[in-house]
């Protein structure tokens, strides 16, 4: 590619047959970042750690002793939260520039293994009996202080998702969860209530300038999460209770993908514009095939071959879409 830049410019006679070597000369000798590579792979350690000891405590759950096994993930748990609190910067409503590597993965680290010590006290000791929207609850406050305090937007979506998981073991009876029934109407409401409300969280972030980095945790979750909600509605047999007539809910669908296609220009975020796009094609070839029961054949067969190419053109022409240049993009 930078040959090809380099050819183009010196064809315009823009830069000199000298300057053209002393560019490739600094392309091809430039260090490489692994910064991002590093990350990943942190992350996958950190992940892979919480997993394996989840394994080994259960293969040898006899043999280890439920006490030791408590003792053991509470340590780890308290050390990886010391460590972080050890390494913490003042808190700002801003991004905070100068956390630590360390700091941030061993706070994700305290926070697994904190959900992982709740859950086996839950399942071992009875700790919170059937009070589960306690046992939720707790560690989803925890999440949430220490995703602000910390301004570790891993250890939010975490929160967020607790939020959601609270929410759900609150509104729904303990019967729909154990005999996996998830078609109760106020179960989408509850969803789709809880979708907008992060929504607006995340907008307000961003407007107020109070922690406007997370607007995008909180947009990609909650717009998720609404528009998985008011799609359900799309596929429920007629005979059973809808939360939403299905014609009104693929409105809202296509209402919902209209703000996030605005987001993603505001933003120039390509992941809102094809989550847009996606659930807009979807309420929309709805509509199109309920609306028009009568439709000619030939029109049904050549709708989607039509909206295939139209959904190829949109690739081809995102950044133009967004009205951004070739060096911008998220």
């Amino acid at each position: 590619m930078t040959e090809k830049i380099l050819a183009s410019l010196r064809a315009q006679k823009l830069v000199s047959a000298e300057q053209a070597a002393a560019i490739t000369t600094y392309e091809q000798t430039k260090p490489f970042a692994l910064y991002y590579e590093l990350r990943a792979l942190l992350a996958l350690g950190v992940t892979l750690l919480s997993t394996g000891l989840g394994l080994l405590i259960y293969q040898h759950i006899d043999s280890i002793g439920h006490g030791f096994i408590v003792a053991g993930i509470a340590l780890l748990s308290a050390g990886a939260f010391a460590y972080a609190y050890r390494k913490r910067q003042p808190f700002t409503w801003q991004t905070n520039p100068t956390l630590t590597t360390g700091a941030d993965y061993a706070l994700l680290l305290a926070c697994l293994t904190f959900l992982t010590l709740v859950g086996y006290l839950q399942y071992q000791y009875n700790l919170f009996g059937s009070r589960y929207g306690l046992l939720v609850l707790l560690p989803t406050l925890v999440f949430f202080y220490c995703a602000y305090r910390f301004d570790h937007r891993g250890v939010l979506s975490m929160a967020i998702t607790g939020l959601a998981a609270w929410v759900g073991v609150t509104i729904a009876p303990l019967s729909v969860f154990t005999q996996n029934n998830y078609a109760l109407p106020h179960l989408s409401y509850a969803a789709l209530g809880l979708g907008l409300l992060l929504c607006a969280v995340g907008l307000f972030s961003e407007h107020e300038d109070r922690k406007r980095h997370f607007a995008y945790s909180y947009l990609l979750l909650g717009s998720n999460l609404a528009l998985v909600a008011a799609s359900s509605t799309l596929w429920h047999d007629a005979a059973e209770l809808r939360f939403l007539p299905p014609v009104l809910a693929a409105l809202l669908i296509l209402a919902l993908s209209g703000g996030l296609y605005w987001y993603a220009r505001r933003s120039h975020s390509y992941v809102f514009l094809l989550l847009g796009a996606l659930y807009g094609y979807m309420a929309f070839t709805y509509l199109f095939f309920q609306l028009h029961s009568s439709i000619n054949i030939t029109l049904a067969f050549l709708y989607f071959p039509l909206s295939t190419i139209g959904a190829i053109r949109l690739l081809f022409n995102l950044k133009k879409i967004m009205g951004i240049h070739e060096s911008k993009g998220v």
